[in-house]
């Protein structure tokens, strides 16, 4: 997910260790319902849509709640709350036409409980961290400033079943974007009702998606989903209930798995290797780039281009994956996550990968070394490189020290923090180099590239090129109705980003699991990432 800058490490942790498990099969024989048991690694912080960023949150709100429309396979988006939509030619004016849908407590969801929910995000009293992924609604970012009021948002009912949108610019992802969970409508008098309890429990809550939430207090260990008879689409929903139970020991869950107990499980590390030809194994693709960030900022060292060359060149990728991560991850071809993207039936990765810029060659990288030195008046260089503390960061920054003190004269020293702590000295500049991640938020290269503009504010490494923000201008503006120069500004961004050394790719992050052969219709979206349980079957 494309998220803020909390958010977007808060959901690779939570993402790197997720564990999932499904019932027994005597469970769903013995009840005679179908039902799934699924275990999340912690708990879940919050149901309040508007303030959500981390992933078993998204997740939840994914399931019980539904969107104007809603992903589906092959990047395709497929009608939800609304049941068509019409574009204007400019692109600018998107209008939705709403089924006669209900909330989980039969009243009607309209076309004002969108408008009032994406006002509520925006809204500056409620610090909403997703507030940014509104920008191109006209007027969003003032609105967000406190610039101008509520009702200049770009989005009004033109009575209960049609919502107007009015974009300050084209965007043809928009139709992922109102997909996903921060686009979701919510009830103002439910919102009201609760106040400061909003979103903290289940008990109050009301839904309009697949299923409903049951039996989740805000602080314990174990919730429900469970089918909402009045979803417009409930004859469809063929799994009753989902039950979630917080486990923090993959080993367990694995045991539990070779006994019968559970049907779907993660696997970490060594197992892969060991489970990696049983029927049972599956391997999901994460649009998840983990990559290598320089503070050019702080060290003008970091801005001799040379310098960035080397550090990219001495980094075996294949084997951190291989031999180091060992959990189906693979070596990142760019910053734009592969399998993710494709025009014309090309993959973006693939076109625009520029292969020497991540392949190790020792020998270039040390005479790009040496002269790097040489330009910025260096004999030799001591930093600290900074990562999240968990078992996968620390085995990252362990390798890339290695790796990175064959350059001569290169000492590195790695600095492994919480999360929550590396997330924000990284926001704060107070790093030297630092291993981070950016996951995807819909199908499209801009999620990535975006990133790396000048002025965006999650490029904590400052690293700048006009050219490349020029491009991706281009792409978010005069091209953004011509699909085909659109790509190719983006794959033209990616390569100067590549050649440029901006960042230094490391790896794209892979989900490896075993899942019994009696699970069937789990669908699985690797951009945010989400799960669609509800065409799930279980025997």
């Amino acid at each position: 997910m494309k998220l803020g800058s909390f958010a977007k490490i808060s959901g690779i942790a939570a993402l790197s260790a997720l564990i999932l498990a499904g019932c027994g099969q005597s469970s769903a024989t013995k009840s005679g319902k179908n039902e799934l048991t699924w275990v999340q690694i912690s708990n879940m912080p919050t149901m309040d849509l508007s303030k959500a960023t981390d992933q078993i949150s998204g997740q939840t709100l994914n399931g019980s709640n539904e969107g104007l429309l809603r992903m589906a396979e092959n990047n395709e988006v497929v009608p939800g709350v609304a049941k068509s939509y019409t574009i204007s030619k400019d692109g600018k004016t998107w209008t939705f036409n709403l089924r006669h849908s209900k909330w989980s407590d039969g009243t009607a969801v309209t076309a004002k409980d969108f408008v009032y929910s994406w006002r509520r995000t925006l809204d500056p009293k409620t610090a909403s961290q997703y507030a940014y992924i509104f920008d191109h609604v006209a007027n969003a970012t003032k609105v967000n400033e406190g610039k101008l009021p509520l009702s200049k948002l770009g989005v009004k009912a033109d009575g209960n079943y049609k919502l107007v949108v009015t974009l300050a610019r084209p965007q043809s992802y928009f139709k992922y974007l109102v997909s996903q969970s921060y686009f979701f409508p919510q009830k103002e008098s439910v919102v009201k009702k609760d106040g400061g309890k909003y979103g903290t429990t289940s008990k109050d809550m009301i839904y309009n998606g697949p299923f409903k939430l049951t039996g989740w207090t805000g602080t314990n260990d174990t919730w429900s989903l469970v089918k909402n008879k009045h979803y417009w689409n409930a004859k469809k929903v063929t799994l009753d209930k989902i039950k979630f139970q917080v486990a923090k020991d993959p080993a367990t869950a694995l045991n539990q798995y070779q006994s019968g107990k559970v049907q779907v499980t993660p696997l970490v590390g060594q197992q892969v290797k060991q489970y990696k030809t049983n029927k049972d194994f599956v391997l999901r693709k994460n649009a998840a780039t983990f990559y290598l960030e320089m503070n050019q900022k702080k060290y003008a060292f970091f801005r001799n281009q040379n310098i960035r060359k080397a550090i990219s060149l001495t980094i075996n990728r294949q084997q951190l994956t291989d031999k180091v991560l060992a959990d189906g991850s693979v070596p990142a071809k760019g910053l734009v996550a592969a399998n993710m993207s494709l025009h014309n039936g090309k993959d973006f990765a693939d076109q625009a990968e520029v292969k020497g810029a991540t392949s190790q060659n020792l020998v270039e990288a040390k005479k790009l070394w040496a002269k790097g030195l040489k330009e910025t008046g260096k004999k030799s260089a001591s930093f600290n490189l900074m990562a999240d503390d968990t078992e996968a960061g620390k085995r990252t920054t362990e390798f890339v020290q290695s790796q990175l003190t064959k350059l001569p004269g290169f000492k590195v020293t790695n600095q492994n923090l919480p999360y929550k702590t590396r997330l924000q000295r990284s926001a704060d500049g107070q790093f030297d180099m630092v291993v981070t991640a950016w996951i995807a938020d819909f199908p499209d290269p801009i999620t990535f590239l975006s990133l790396l503009t000048s002025d965006n504010s999650y490029n904590n490494g400052k690293w700048q090129n006009a050219q490349y923000d020029k491009l991706v201008a281009n792409a978010e503006g005069k091209d953004a109705n011509n699909a085909n120069k659109r790509w190719d500004d983006m794959v033209k961004a990616e390569k100067v980003l590549a050649n440029d050394e901006g960042i230094v790719p490391l790896y794209q992050q892979a989900t490896p699991q075993l899942v019994k052969s009696g699970i069937k219709g789990i669908q699985y979206f690797p951009t945010a990432p989400i799960w669609d349980w509800s065409k799930v079957t279980v025997k």
